[in-house]
């Protein structure tokens, strides 16, 4: 898999973006700080520039529970302050992912989704997301003031919890089962999923990424 790297500096109005033409974004590394004094210091003074070893805890998992198994993820600087690693320095943030093959189902509300692997394979679950990030996907005879907050995200853990490690599986896609993360808002879920060899137990960790993309076409014992 290529590597792709995305640097945003802090500005309020910046848009930190990742994307995909094919496949599914897999988070690898993320730095919310600074580690030299040239990377985004255009018209900033040397005293903002000074502490190179300055970086948030934490926004590595911060950015995969938002990007993981989306074709486009697009954040700002705030989702990282929760405190400040390096108080009167101008921060970026560098990131580097991939672009995952993976199968990708979007389901409308009060709907129901279902997952499927062939004979042989299990599913595993990527990344699931309930609410609504664009004004166009299931907007069809929705009022427009159902479908305006773009702004709507909840990554679920509900899909993996009952879909992981089974050939098929059908979720209800509904408050109940993930919340409410906007009121008054029609949503919708978004689900990436991988076909892995039933034999073999999936490991989560970046470390063994590159095993599985080795090994995932192949199920033989």
């Amino acid at each position: 898999l290529s590597t792709k790297r995305v640097i945003t500096c802090e500005d309020p109005d910046n848009v930190h973006h990742l994307s995909c033409e094919t496949g599914v974004i897999i988070v690898e590394s993320v730095l919310y700080g600074r580690l030299n004094r040239e990377t985004c210091s255009e018209g900033r003074p040397k005293s903002q520039l000074r502490d190179t070893s300055c970086s948030q805890m934490g926004a590595l998992e911060t950015l995969k529970a938002r990007c993981n198994g989306r074709k486009v993820c697009e954040v700002n600087a705030k989702l990282f302050r929760t405190s400040d690693p390096c108080y009167g320095t101008y921060k970026y943030i560098h990131t580097t992912y991939s672009c995952y093959p993976a199968v990708q189902t979007v389901a409308c509300e009060s709907s129901e989704t279902n997952l499927q692997c062939d004979e042989g394979r299990v599913i595993s679950v990527i990344g699931a997301y309930y609410g609504r990030t664009d004004p166009t996907t299931c907007s069809f005879q929705r009022p427009s003031s159902q479908v305006q907050n773009v702004d709507c995200l909840r990554p679920s853990m509900e899909v993996a919890t009952s879909c992981n490690g089974r050939t098929s599986c059908s979720v209800k896609v509904a408050n109940s089962l993930f919340g409410d993360p906007c009121y008054g808002t029609y949503k919708y879920l978004e689900v990436a999923h991988t076909c892995e060899c039933e034999w073999l137990k999936r490991s989560f960790s970046l470390s063994t990424f590159s095993f599985w993309k080795k090994t995932s076409d192949f199920c033989i014992k």
